[in-house]
């Protein structure tokens, strides 16, 4: 048996306006987007910052400086996510993180959310549980090359 295939380096596996792709999370994203932030933030950080402590700075950025705080803490998750798996900015290369948060944080940051998830590290388990997930037999992570497509 061999196992499924992850979303192609340099490519987004879903769309900014796919949020219903994943209605839960929509819903919580939606009622609590501080959730949704903390733990995509745990995960792109590898467990280095707590689902906890993202969470409460989210929180924290929203109440003191509403917009532009959570925009460009958010917007530092979303570039790092990018890099990690050589993503392009969406929904065009003249829109940076930084605007996409701005204009639409509960799309961002669903988007964000799906993507982890369909990298198989689903952000709701924690970084522990995702990092055993990804883990091969033989000790290493297994990171897609370039090309490979998701059937």
């Amino acid at each position: 048996m061999s196992a499924p295939q992850l979303p192609t380096m340099g490519k987004w596996s879903t769309g900014i306006c796919g949020c219903f792709e994943d209605c839960s999370n929509c819903w919580v994203t939606c009622v609590c987007p501080c959730l949704t932030f903390a733990r995509n933030a745990e995960i792109v950080d590898e467990g280095r910052t707590t689902a906890y402590n993202a969470g409460r700075n989210y929180l924290a950025l929203l109440t003191l400086v509403p917009v532009l705080g959570a925009t460009l803490y958010g917007c530092t998750y979303r570039t790092k996510l990018r890099h990690r798996f050589e993503l392009p900015e969406q929904p065009c290369v003249s829109c940076g993180d930084c605007f996409v948060h701005h204009l639409c944080c509960f799309c961002a940051l669903c988007q964000e959310h799906r993507e982890l998830k369909n990298r198989h590290m689903d952000p709701v388990g924690g970084w522990k549980k995702s990092y055993e997930t990804i883990m091969s037999p033989n000790g290493a992570a297994p990171i897609p090359e370039p090309g490979m497509a998701r059937k």
